[in-house]
């Protein structure tokens, strides 16, 4: 597995059209499709929403914030 393959989502079991159920422990059944993409999409974004907010973006917040108290 290279890097770029790193940036693909996995792909989905049978295909995204297969509606394979599969019941948890709590008898909730979750869609195969459904858990594929969760799964490619942590796969993907985890990183990156992982990183740490600009000092700029909380500043914004912080001021609007103020804005809506007084």
């Amino acid at each position: 597995m290279d890097s770029s393959d790193r940036n693909k989502p996995p792909q989905p079991p049978g295909g995204p059209h297969l509606k394979a159920r599969r019941p948890k422990g709590n008898g909730v059944t979750e869609d195969a499709f459904d858990l594929w993409l969760q799964r490619g999409l942590h796969q993907l974004y985890d990183d990156v929403a992982s990183e740490p907010i600009p000092d700029a973006l909380l500043r914004l917040i912080e001021d609007d914030r103020s804005r809506k108290d007084k």
